[in-house]
């Protein structure tokens, strides 16, 4: 597979993101018949005409699919996406969604988190993704993370709608050298760090067992892997807290090297 071949060649082994070798991989996963059949929807205007969220081909799942695959950067034909993605967050409806109950405002974060990182990795970000940055900051809650759960009753920051603000964060930070996001990750890394990646504070119990079977992709769902995986990026990894989940992950390898994609959330279609 020509993602996995990078993700050894860069993220392992370290070769240089822009030498002669990784520009030709990269060239390869563009124009790969998976690529190609995430941007089949495409109109004349290089916009996918349905909502940016429609799951799992909308413009929104389409830039977070490319960013994973490491689709290379600065592709100005994806611009069109990208206005499709401004147009969403940044429209009355969505502003309108954002509550503020019991002092807690309550919005889809990982919406904005994901928008952030894509934009971000696929090098096509403009002051519009500083404003998302801004968004996330003025709305984290207390304890590091966000939630959108309109209950007043919720008073803890979710994991699913942290984990990908997380993995903003810490992407933002690096690219723009921001200590306000680089504090804003460490404070979202403790909700996972604190509950192990899967437990509960208090009796050390498995939270969901979702959160311990893995899932490709996981779109904005948690589980150990995507966790660790975000933790990994922001150096988070080698706190003595993510052990248990190394661990269990560790205890889930195949024989042949890999581990198992243990559930789903897409449906496949001839």
């Amino acid at each position: 597979d020509l993602s996995i071949r990078y993700k050894v060649l860069v993220k392992i082994l370290g070769e240089n993101p822009n030498s002669k070798e990784i520009e030709d991989l990269q060239h390869q996963i563009k124009i790969s018949r998976r690529v190609q059949s995430l941007l089949s929807e495409r109109d004349s205007d290089g916009r996918i005409p349905f909502h940016p969220y429609r799951k799992w081909y909308g413009a929104h799942w389409v830039l977070t699919s490319l960013a994973e695959l490491h689709y290379p950067s600065g592709d100005k034909t994806l611009i069109p996406l990208r206005e499709q993605i401004y147009e969403w967050l940044f429209s009355k409806k969505q502003l309108n969604d954002f509550k503020n109950i019991d002092g807690r405002v309550r919005i889809h974060a990982s919406m904005e988190g994901n928008a952030i990182y894509y934009l971000l990795s696929l090098g096509i970000a403009d002051n519009r993704t500083d404003e998302l940055v801004k968004r996330l900051l003025m709305y984290q809650w207390q304890d590091g993370g966000w939630n959108c759960d309109k209950k007043p009753k919720a008073m803890k920051s979710s994991f699913m709608e942290s984990l990908i603000p997380l993995r903003a964060m810490i992407c933002y930070a690096k690219l723009k050298k921001n200590s306000d996001a680089k504090n804003a990750s460490i404070k979202a890394s403790d909700i996972f760090l604190k509950r192990k990646l899967f437990k509960s504070k208090k009796k050390g119990e498995i939270i969901k067992e979702d959160f311990i079977t893995l899932h490709y992709p996981c779109y904005w769902h948690y589980d150990i892997l995507f966790g660790l995986k975000v933790l990994a990026e922001g150096s988070f990894i080698t706190d003595p807290r993510c052990k248990d989940a190394l661990d269990l992950l560790e205890s889930k390898k195949l024989p042949d090297g890999g581990f198992p994609a243990e559930k789903k959330y897409y449906v496949a279609t001839d």
